[in-house]
């Protein structure tokens, strides 16, 4: 898949590595984290953010969901249930380091 760089579209300044085929909006991770680092006031919600903030720079997934939330208040079933199993999957992978 070929990939290209495009100027982040919220500051103007870094770069962000773009894949063809996907059709996103350019953003980049200090932009992405200053939303991620936002308080949340639903209580269903402060339970399901609450990983450490590496791993919202790590894994791209994770940092696009908690995006998303803070921009439009909601996520889907689907979108909760695909960030419960990755970060699953980042706790045994942590495990598995150690």
């Amino acid at each position: 898949m070929a990939q290209y760089k495009q100027k982040c579209a919220q500051c103007k300044k870094q770069w962000v590595l773009m894949r063809t085929g996907r059709s996103r909006f350019a953003v980049c991770v200090d932009c992405e984290m200053k939303e991620v680092v936002q308080p949340v006031e639903e209580k269903e919600f402060v339970s399901l953010f609450d990983i450490p903030l590496d791993w919202y720079r790590e894994n791209h997934f994770l940092r696009s969901v908690r995006y998303q939330y803070g921009r439009f208040g909601a996520l889907s079933d689907k979108q909760i249930e695909a960030f419960k199993k990755t970060v699953k999957e980042m706790k045994a992978l942590k495990k598995k380091k150690k």
